[in-house]
This record gives structure tokens, sequence and C-alpha cells, in this order.
């Protein structure tokens, strides 16, 4: 009996967090709202090999008239089309193995968004963190 009543406060409590909701202030901000993408593993390519992975946050906020539960569903289609992307064309920064290109993250996310959630319905993209897989020995090559 317990364990059904901390199974049912854990799934309010995930329902009410600000990362469920859109971010701040329950997703209804200045625009649509904001959706955090799921931490993706993206590669570090140097020389054609797989160097390293980094894992990195996307918010993506939305335009005044997108609806916010519509474009959640199709969340796994942009860390897909990230993913695809980042394979094809390395984001990789030259000489850094343990961090990748936010500026050409966005430009591929924007580009992607357009197909994916309709022309219009994102506002602006941000990449919000990047952590590396491993920190140390990566000189690079």
């Amino acid at each position: 009996m317990k364990r059904r009543d901390l199974i049912a406060a854990a799934a309010v409590t995930a329902v009410a967090s600000p990362a469920f909701a859109g971010g701040p202030g329950g997703g209804e901000g200045a625009g649509g709202g904001q959706m955090n993408l799921a931490s993706t593993g993206l590669p570090v390519i140097v020389d054609g090999r797989i160097r390293n992975y980094v894992f990195v946050s996307v918010r993506l906020s939305l335009a005044a008239g997108a609806d916010l539960a519509a474009l959640r569903l199709k969340e796994p289609y942009f860390r897909d089309a990230l993913v695809k992307a980042a394979h094809r064309t390395p984001f990789t920064v030259a000489g850094d193995a343990t961090r990748l290109d936010a500026a050409a993250i966005v430009r591929e996310l924007t580009r992607q968004a357009a197909t994916i959630a309709g022309r219009g319905r994102i506002a602006s993209i941000e990449v919000t963190s990047q952590t590396p897989r491993r920190r140390s020995g990566m000189g690079g090559r």
C-alpha cells in the first residue's frame, strides 16, 4: 500500500516540476513557452575517429502561437535530427575535444525546426550546457 502512495507522489511531483511544464514560470513565458530537450550525447570526431562524446542540453523557445503539448511530442525528432547531423558533419571545435560549436548546433537545429515543428513555431534555440564524457587526456588528437 505504501509503495503505491510513493509512486503516486513521484508522478505528481514530476508533472508539477518546471522542466515538465516547459521551464521557469510554468511554461508560458514571453512567447509560447519553453521546451528543454533531454541531454543528448554528440560525438567529437577528430581525423575521422570518435574521440569523445559531449552531452548537450538545448532549450527551445516557442513562438506565441505554438502549442507546447503538440511540440513536446516531437522532442524525439529534434534529438534524432541533432544526432544525425552531428554524425554527418561534426560540431567539433578544432583543438578541443571537450566541447562542441554551440553556434553550429543552433544553426542546424534552426534549419531542422521548420521541418519538424513547422515554420514559425520556434522563436529561438539556445544550447544551455555541454558536459564532456571524458575531461582528461583530450589534447585534441
